[in-house]
């Protein structure tokens, strides 16, 4: 098989994959593997799913793993809502809740599959030809390479070239008006009082902003979301943000939230895109080709779920085409049926949950008073963190 995406969904396939006994070849269009972004949350779901992929005791390595998560108001700084993580997501979902920093969790990705054997890797190898017929699919590269397989997975994210295979009269992504600033520094830069082992959501009007320790607890990964447009083209913005202007954005937090803003300097800047919640199991596989991650379903990250959907995905597909080698066709539609409705799902609960986040008025006051009455039934989802 190949697989168009060196990223952790594409890894995280050509780890699965290879165990059930397929060769693969996997083509990254960069000159080096790795991983932009900052940090990942990885609930019991997919701490499961990376615990029968054999990395478990590689991710606990690296990895945090928070006692809980708590929700605060951005602007009077009050506690609305906790959710006990640690042994409680351990004894009530069979895995633990997990935090780590992008690039940690690529690396893990891309030893085991050195390690496993099988996956021949491929760089500065951008897909530009696609062709399939009933027995194959044919690749074409940038460097005039053409490989042949049985099954093209798109890995490639985003803007997926390979999606333009798979979903007719495909359009571009969604804008959603969100802008992300992301910052992860050594704890042991700020000041003791800001320094934490939990992840907290702080809630303000048109805002919100996420922390959470990674790193083994050494770092902290922060995230601020504020409304917003950007001009140019979004596939290639990842540019440095200049502190001042989130100060700005953000000038209504208060309390530790704003101390943590001003005690950062160093930000990254994305704008945030999605597309509409998946529809059918054809967004899925076309033939054979199938979709993984954010080239079948991107999705805002107020769930904490797209590399986690990816990986979901990863291992479905390989339980999939492990049980019939040779009904790739077939075997792909199961997957697409298997997958689409709970990405879609879970794409659907991030945008409401967007949405909450940056109440304002009587509905922030409304969504204040629920999460103090409920507390951890409404931050819980059960449905999700079990798994498929």
């Amino acid at each position: 098989m190949v697989i168009s995406g060196g990223g952790i969904g594409g890894l995280a396939a050509a780890l699965a994959c290879a165990r059930v006994g397929w060769q693969v070849d996997l083509l990254e269009q960069s000159l080096v593997f790795g991983e932009v972004g900052a940090g990942i949350q990885l609930g019991p779901n997919v701490v499961k799913v990376l615990e029968a992929l054999g990395v478990g005791d590689a991710v606990r390595r690296v990895a945090a793993f928070p006692k809980h998560l708590e929700v605060r108001n951005a602007i009077t700084t009050e506690r609305l809502g906790l959710l006990p993580l640690g042994q409680t997501a351990l004894q009530r979902y069979g895995a633990a809740y997990a935090t780590i920093a992008r690039a940690d969790m690529h690396s893990v990705l891309l030893e085991a599959v050195r390690v496993q054997g099988g996956v021949n890797l491929h760089l500065d190898s951008r897909v530009i030809g696609i062709a399939q017929d009933d027995q194959r699919v044919r690749v074409d590269t940038v460097q005039d390479q053409s490989f042949e397989a049985p099954l093209l997975l798109g890995a490639d994210g985003l803007w997926s070239q390979v999606r333009k295979q798979v979903v007719e009269n495909d359009t571009a992504p969604r804008t959603t008006g969100h802008l992300a600033f992301r910052a992860m520094l050594p704890q042991s830069a700020l000041p003791a009082s800001l320094r934490t082992q939990v992840v907290t959501a702080w809630m303000g009007p048109d805002f919100h902003a996420v922390h959470y320790p990674v790193r083994c607890g050494d770092w902290l990964n922060v995230v601020c979301i504020v409304k917003g447009k950007v001009s140019g083209d979004p596939q290639s913005w990842d540019h440095s943000a200049n502190a001042p202007e989130l100060r700005s954005r953000m000038a209504k937090a208060r309390g530790p939230l704003r101390d943590l803003i001003y005690a950062i300097d160093p930000w990254r800047l994305w704008p945030l895109s999605d597309r509409p919640p998946m529809a059918s199991a054809a967004e899925h596989a076309k033939g054979r080709i199938a979709l993984l991650g954010d080239a079948a379903h991107p999705m805002r990250p107020y769930l904490a779920q797209g590399a986690g959907m990816a990986i979901e995905d990863a291992a479905a597909l390989a339980h999939c085409i492990g049980e019939a080698p040779g009904q790739v066709p077939q075997a792909l539609a199961r997957f697409a049926a298997m997958r689409w409705q709970r990405n879609a799902r879970v794409q659907a609960r991030a945008i409401r949950n967007g949405e909450i986040y940056h109440f304002k008025g009587l509905q922030q006051v409304g969504r204040d008073i629920a999460l103090k009455l409920l507390g951890s039934r409404l931050m819980d989802v059960p449905w999700l963190y079990k798994g498929p």
